[in-house]
């Protein structure tokens, strides 16, 4: 008899665990003020350093990107390739502690004077971005993985937590704005809840065995934890319910690479699916949706100057996207063979032209601004938002329940490479679409 999930504690925990795993990252690019405070020499005015620091500072943000999707994208195919080989609490446990030693790294630097050494420190801070990203992935990908084990609103709640997560950063980074407060003292606190929550993280991991409920479906996974080698025309190819196994007699025990084929044969039209939702949102937001000014910015009100774009863009965004998250532990509609679930994805590509005709500025080509009141980039952003979470949570959360469940984890990490394939793919054309505007 299956076991009931006491007082919601796995939900809870991988609630937990889902906030954990991009609320350091997202305290990370939260602070811009920051990173150019240091860039600037420890100085709230751009000095009048060489031409390689200013480059530093206008595409700081491109480094970060570059730095932190490349490394990603190789450490998905490495936790693929891992997922026969080294247990999943072996990579969660080892890439947060991966995480907390970084980010004590960068807690450390705050109170250091790095005025006198400012590319050493750049350079520092790429090589931090490049270790977090790299361990965020594997940790992200595992837990995927793991969850995919358990019953679909497991999943669900850490796909929640991870838009609370952002939700979080969005809020503490009002909060700043509003108490106008140091630029260092902001940066350690944003350090220190990142280190916390790492240790949170860890606690509850450390927990989830103990659970009645976790071990009844973890102990289900080690009876066939690799359960992986399937030759190509066997019946892993053949159509399985959501969460079934499959009769084959070829399935043995293996501690291989888990087969990509039938994966990738099976979730092909999901995986599309999750990359264009992903594709279509990174490539709005921030880079566009961040520089669409209130019409009324001259009047200088604070709403209109200090907290129009805060608000409208990464509070809102990040809001409507937990709700849509948190909608599908509700309705799961339509299902992941319906012909609707590609076209709701399509549609979405209408938020670009809709976007680009706010009033973003500055503009040097499309001079047009068909939107010019400030309640449309807050409607275009909540329902951006709301579908983010909405279709890309549906999408994941099919994709390790339509392969036999001896390969749902190794399809929950390819489910992920799809999703950091459309960020990736998404954020090169995030700048094109900039400079066309």
């Amino acid at each position: 008899q299956k076991p009931s999930d006491r007082l919601h504690g796995a939900y809870v925990i991988f609630f937990l665990l889902g906030i954990g795993s991009l609320l350091p990252w997202n305290f990370f690019i939260t602070a811009k003020h920051y990173w150019m405070y240091k860039l600037q020499n420890c100085s709230d005015q751009a000095g009048p350093a060489g031409q390689a620091a200013a480059d530093l500072r206008d595409f700081f943000e491109s480094y970060i990107s570059i730095a932190s999707t490349v490394p990603s994208v190789l450490c998905l195919v490495g936790n693929f390739l891992l997922v026969n080989k080294v247990p999943a609490s072996v990579r969660i446990l080892s890439s947060l502690f991966v995480m907390l030693a970084v980010f004590l790294v960068i807690t450390v630097l705050v109170k250091v004077d790095t005025s006198t050494w400012t590319t050493r420190f750049f350079a520092l801070t790429i090589a931090c971005v490049v270790v977090v990203s790299s361990a965020s992935t594997v940790f992200t990908s595992s837990i995927f993985g793991l969850s995919s084990c358990f019953p679909m609103k497991n999943l669900q709640a850490l796909i929640s937590g991870q838009a609370m997560g952002g939700t979080i950063s969005a809020i503490a980074s009002l909060i700043d704005l509003a108490a106008a407060a140091a630029v260092t003292a902001s940066a350690l606190a944003y350090s220190l809840t990142a280190d916390i929550f790492i240790v949170i993280c860890i606690m509850v991991y450390l927990l989830l065995p103990r659970l009645e409920y976790s071990r009844y479906y973890m102990s289900r996974q080690k009876e066939s934890p690799s359960l992986a080698v399937v030759p190509p025309d066997s019946s892993a190819e053949d159509e399985a319910e959501p969460g079934g196994t499959t009769n084959t007699p070829f399935l043995v025990k293996s501690t291989s690479i888990p087969p990509l084929r039938p994966i990738l044969q099976k979730t092909a039209l999901l995986g599309f699916c999750l990359f264009y939702v992903f594709f279509i949102s990174i490539i709005i937001f921030p880079s566009l949706s961040s520089n669409i000014e209130s019409v009324s910015k001259s009047s200088g009100s604070p709403w209109s100057t200090k907290y129009f774009v805060p608000l409208t863009c990464f509070l809102l965004y990040n809001f409507a996207d937990w709700c849509g998250r948190q909608i599908t532990a509700w309705i799961q509609a339509p299902g992941p063979k319906s012909k609707l679930l590609p076209a709701l994805v399509l549609l979405r590509t209408i938020f670009l032209p809709l976007f680009i005709l706010s009033n973003y500025q500055p503009r040097s080509h499309i001079r047009t601004v068909v939107f010019n009141q400030d309640i449309y980039p807050v409607v275009f952003t909540a329902l951006l938002g709301l579908s983010n979470g909405y279709l890309g949570t549906l999408v994941i959360v099919y994709g390790p329940k339509i392969v036999p469940k001896e390969l749902a984890e190794a399809a929950g990490v390819v489910m992920t490479f799809y999703l950091m394939l459309g960020l990736a793919v998404g954020s090169g054309c995030s700048i094109l679409i900039v400079h066309l505007v």
